[in-house]
């Protein structure tokens, strides 16, 4: 796909050109231009007229290439889409260059308010997570589900992991990270991506590795790259400082859509100790829990978040009834392929809870 341009409303110059953003087979780029506004969006064809929009939003450093694992494993459930943020993937960043989580989640409201076409089941990661939460706090007439993995609520003792992300939020830290890392390659910082965000990084395959390389090759040829990263580094600080109805689990307790949490075991940038209190946050719940993701569970092991948001979907017309016990769900697997859940150790729980408002 060429690069997309602001629409006219904004006095912007053209994004400079860098190499084609990847496509996965089945899926298709299309550009949305809103007033001051480009959004880039993918999508997968509908299995069938009739189902229900999900749209899919990603995470600080990521884009909809996020989903591609997860996307064709529910074509016959949800006509999916998802979303790159402001300055993320192949959208170009927004004139005001404000990456704020409400402003990200503003640009979301916007594109579904322009697509009209009621509510959707909506998916956040991390970054996208947040804005995910603060979309279905204030406009509950958008979302029928809400499916979180790994997202970024405030903690008040962050792990150490994830300090060096949360640092790219103060002025100057993102330019000399920069100088400092110049002769890293493609590859090497990958590596460190891969690491940091997988719980195996050996579960990537070698075809994933390389497509990520590549990604990475093409954002860094972006002269707005660390721009982005800083300012949406800082918004995420700024929103776990909030205080009051702006503040993130506050929203939280008013989200009305049944929701399902998923958290791994091995995240090193969202406290696995959290899933404890969104449960209890979020009103109408239910967990996920796999020991061995870490902060990407849908890339990691897509099977199993498919398999959990396909059974919030059959519930969700239940969502408001009480619903006690615990379902504990194990996929195992007879064969001896790299990818056998037994092999990778996961055990998934699933608690379903309605929690108290």
């Amino acid at each position: 796909m060429s690069s997309t341009e602001l629409p006219q409303a904004g006095a912007a110059a053209p994004l400079p050109l860098v190499s084609a953003v990847k496509v996965a087979e089945g899926e298709e780029l299309r550009s949305v231009a809103l007033p001051g506004l480009a959004l880039t969006v993918r999508s997968r064809p509908a299995a069938r007229s009739g189902l229900p929009r999900a749209l899919y939003v990603h995470g600080l450093g990521g884009s909809s290439q996020n989903w591609s694992a997860l996307m064709p494993l529910l074509d016959g459930a949800v006509a999916s889409e998802a979303i790159d943020l402001p300055g993320f993937g192949d959208s170009p960043p927004p004139p005001d260059r404000d990456y704020s989580i409400t402003a990200q989640a503003r640009a979301v409201i916007r594109y579904l308010d322009s697509e009209g076409s009621g509510p959707v089941h909506l998916f956040g990661n991390s970054m996208g997570g947040a804005v995910s939460t603060r979309v279905a706090a204030v406009r509950p007439d958008l979302v029928r589900t809400l499916t979180l993995i790994s997202p970024a609520l405030p903690e008040i003792r962050v792990q150490k992991t994830a300090v060096p992300t949360a640092l790219l939020a103060i002025p100057g830290v993102a330019g000399l990270f920069a100088k400092l890392s110049r002769d890293w390659t493609a590859e090497q910082r990958t590596r460190g991506v891969t690491g940091l965000c997988y719980g195996d990084p050996g579960r990537v395959t070698p075809e994933g590795f390389r497509a990520a390389v590549d990604e990475m090759e093409r954002r860094l040829q972006l002269p707005y790259f660390w721009d982005v990263m800083t300012r949406s580094a800082r918004g995420i600080v700024d929103a776990y400082t909030l205080g009051g109805q702006h503040g993130l689990w506050r929203q939280a307790e008013r989200v009305l859509a049944p929701t399902l949490l998923v958290y791994g075991g091995r995240d090193r940038l969202v406290g696995f100790r959290m899933a404890h209190r969104a449960s209890a946050a979020f009103r109408d719940s239910r967990l996920l829990s796999l020991p061995d993701a870490g902060h990407v569970a849908m890339m990691e092991y897509p099977e199993l978040v498919a398999e959990a948001f396909l059974g919030l979907l059959g519930d969700s017309g239940t969502a408001g009834n009480r619903v006690t016990g615990q379902t504990r769900v194990t996929e195992e697997s007879s064969g001896t392929g790299g990818a056998s859940v037994t092999e990778a150790g996961v055990r998934a729980e699933m608690q379903q809870t309605e929690n108290r408002s």
